[in-house]
């Protein structure tokens, strides 16, 4: 018996040690998991000669509800590396689709394509799906999808508001894309 223990504890300590040496590298701190991040500045104009978004449906009671629910917004906004577009370059579009969803507050269900026309990630798209809580500081949203250098691309992004619009009629917000191809 002592001899088939022994063989027995051989066998086991083989099996660990493959299993070690199989096993992925623990994370670091510093590990960014394989995640691209960058900004990009969406800008949502609603007024003036050339709007970016523009109002598509609405329920009859939309113009009379405190979050506008029920209203669907059609969009292709500028998105550029500055908060301003004269401060920044115009490195794509947000194309898509807002829905007023909430009967609340001010929330939205995006669906829009991050189209990318210049810059490092020219010819690649990012498919952005989420719940968009307007009035909070910070709101995430999946990525679902993508194109290009993108292709099968997973992630979040972040939206930050930097301008309301509530004078200009354009609304600026931050997205912080975290991607992984």
């Amino acid at each position: 018996m002592a001899g088939g223990t022994s063989k027995l504890l051989f066998v086991c300590a083989g099996a660990v040690a493959l299993l070690a040496a199989l096993a992925p590298p623990p994370a670091s701190a510093a590990d960014d998991g394989g995640f691209t991040t960058f900004k990009v500045y969406f800008h949502d104009i609603v007024g003036g000669t050339s709007p970016t978004a523009i109002r598509i449906a609405q329920a009859a009671s939309s113009n009379s509800s405190s979050t506008f629910f029920g209203a669907v917004v059609a969009i292709d906004d500028p998105l550029t590396t500055g908060p301003t577009r004269a401060a920044g370059t115009e490195v794509g579009r947000a194309q898509g689709t807002y829905t007023f969803a909430d009967q609340s507050t001010v929330g939205l269900l995006m669906v829009m394509n991050f189209v990318f026309t210049a810059g490092e990630h020219k010819g690649s798209g990012l498919s952005i799906l989420g719940r968009n809580e307007v009035l909070s500081d910070v709101r995430e949203m999946s990525i679902v999808g993508g194109s290009g250098k993108f292709r099968m691309a997973r992630g979040f992004v972040q939206a930050h508001t930097i301008d309301s619009g509530a004078t200009s009629g354009e609304t600026v917000v931050e997205y912080t894309v975290n991607v992984k191809a």
